[in-house]
């Protein structure tokens, strides 16, 4: 019997309709997971199930919670079922939490908002919840503020709001596609056991068909605003009956079939070395709450190499160093000790004046970030954008610069069309291909690709992916690949360095390091990559043969 069911659910702006006849129904103690890309419908979907999109947004259909109708009740009475009874979990803490209100204040509002409770009882359920969710020392860190929680504990707080007033049904929308494997692994565990506990009815939005494998039930595939594909878990990842449902999981299984379908997968052909990391240490000064002073180690005598048609992953949990080492090796920041080397040309080093790169070395390190929506100019045109580094950087003509611009939307896979328009008006997919775009302009030796995919959906990782595939064949590219991902490191990388805390715990080719992990770290980022079910569901040799 489900406690919160959708039926025909259309949602419109204006004359647009973005949501299509939609239905589906979440049961007690059962997880419904709506999948599909950036785009498909699936946030919107719900949010005008519950009453939380603009005004302007017109919604029809039904929409069922205990049996009564949603679509048309008052505000007020709407208010008083979410949160009180329909939970909510959304994908970006940072923005959702306000910067200014303490952690427990702000669960505490959880409560105080559907209940009258004395501020003794207010605070002891702030804490219990707290210490629910995995905060250690809960009592001291519940008048912390949200700048000072990690990724991971910003969630976990925003669950302990969800839960406060135990919900029949919890709304988790994309609730860990920024955090790293190993918190991602703890979050879904969390999940799961409060649903355990008390029945709960979740509805779980994700793109991605791995992390999906490990918590659902039932599965919903959404694209262009229809449900493509409804059926138990077992049935989507075993048999599934649309092609765009098979294109998700032929993505998913990106991660989720290594490490075995690397052990046989030869490495490109690696050129001389090209780039030389040798005994960087970098620390952070900061303040500590004792004494006003602190300084924290972020980098401890960090060395390897980057050959030339190389790309070199680099891992390890949120905190670990990787951006760090990212900036160092861009030339945006200069270590404490040891140097840096292009060519065997020291470029970063200790010393005073901050770093000092000349021109012609600037133009053969660049950089892509994890953000295309913030990385792009969102005032210039594409044109202009990719225009600039040939006017910094070269002595070419506008005819000559129009032409090179033009060469390289085709490079990245893009229409002509787009250099026209302004980022807003392109994809995330898109943006991310004209950052790479600007980083090959000036056809540079090296790319430091900071967590270039983590901000899309599945598919269009894997569209990325194969793009920096083809542009590393065609114009012997070397990159430094940062991520969390383990599964889009295995797929992309020749090797692998796994960072703990600031120190290199283990390097080597991505084959042997993901088959056969030495280290303790490295075998739970392993382990912690999502999608245990479907990889249950599609390990035998042949079929890791095919997909190798």
């Amino acid at each position: 019997m489900s406690i919160f069911s959708v039926a025909d659910l259309r949602v419109a702006f204006g004359s647009r309709e973005i949501v299509h006849g939609v239905s589906f129904a979440a049961e007690p103690g059962k997880t419904l997971a709506i999948v599909g890309e950036s785009g498909s419908g699936k946030t919107a979907s719900l949010l005008g199930a519950t009453g939380l999109l603009p005004p302007s947004a017109r919604v029809r259909g039904s929409v069922l919670h205990k049996g009564r109708e949603l679509l048309g009740l008052p505000a007020r009475d709407l208010r008083l079922r979410r949160g009180a009874e329909i939970g909510f979990i959304f994908q970006d803490p940072l923005s959702n939490l306000h910067p200014l209100k303490t952690v427990g204040d702000q669960i505490g509002e959880a409560i105080t908002a559907h209940r009258r409770v004395s501020r003794r009882e207010l605070r002891e359920r702030v804490l219990a919840l707290l210490a629910d969710v995995g905060i250690h020392n809960p009592l001291a860190r519940m008048d912390d503020y949200p700048r000072q929680f990690s990724g991971g504990m910003r969630q976990r707080a925003m669950i302990a709001a969800a839960i406060a007033l135990n919900p029949g049904v919890i709304i988790a929308d994309e609730p860990t596609t920024a955090l790293d494997v190993t918190v991602q692994a703890q979050i879904l565990d969390l999940l799961k056991r409060i649903q355990q506990e008390h029945g709960t009815a979740m509805i779980f939005v994700s793109h991605d068909l791995a992390v999906v494998s490990d918590v659902a039930d039932n599965v919903a595939v959404m694209r262009g605003g229809h449900v493509v594909e409804q059926a138990p878990a077992d049935l989507i990842y075993q048999a599934p009956r649309q092609s765009y449902t098979k294109e998700l999981l032929g993505s998913a299984r990106l991660g989720a079939l290594i490490p075995r379908a690397w052990v046989s997968r030869p490495a490109p052909q690696a050129g001389p070395p090209l780039l030389s990391i040798d005994g960087v240490w970098r620390s952070f000064a900061g303040r500590s709450r004792a004494d006003g002073s602190l300084v924290k180690p972020v980098l401890n005598d960090i060395s390897f190499d980057i050959r030339e048609n190389q790309i070199v992953g680099l891992v390890g949990e949120s905190g670990s160093g990787k951006s760090t080492i990212g900036r160092l090796v861009a030339g945006l920041d200069q270590p404490d000790e040891g140097s840096i080397s292009l060519r065997d040309r020291a470029y970063s080093r200790p010393g005073p004046g901050g770093v000092a790169i000349d021109r012609q070395l600037r133009s053969q390190i660049q950089m892509v970030f994890q953000d295309p929506y913030a990385s792009l100019n969102p005032r210039r045109r594409i044109r202009s954008i990719l225009a600039e580094p040939y006017i910094i950087g070269t002595g070419l003509d506008a005819v000559a610069i129009r032409r090179r611009v033009e060469e390289l939307v085709r490079d990245v896979e893009l229409p002509g069309d787009v250099l026209d328009r302004f980022p807003a008006q392109l994809s995330g997919g898109q943006r991310q291909r004209i950052a790479i775009a600007r980083a090959i302009a000036l056809e540079p030796s090296l790319i430091v690709a900071d967590e270039p995919v983590s901000a899309l959906d599945i598919t269009t990782q894997a569209r990325i992916i194969a793009l920096l595939q083809a542009l590393r064949r065609r114009r012997a590219l070397s990159l430094l690949f940062i991520s969390h991902d383990l599964g889009v490191v295995s797929e992309l990388c020749d090797r692998v360095v796994v960072l703990e805390k600031g120190v290199v715990v283990e390097a080597g080719e991505t084959a042997r390091v993901f088959a056969a992990p030495r280290h303790p770290y490295t075998r739970r980022l392993i382990d912690a990559i999502p999608g245990k079910a479907l990889r249950r569901s599609v390990e035998t040799p042949e079929r890791i043969a095919a997909h190798g």
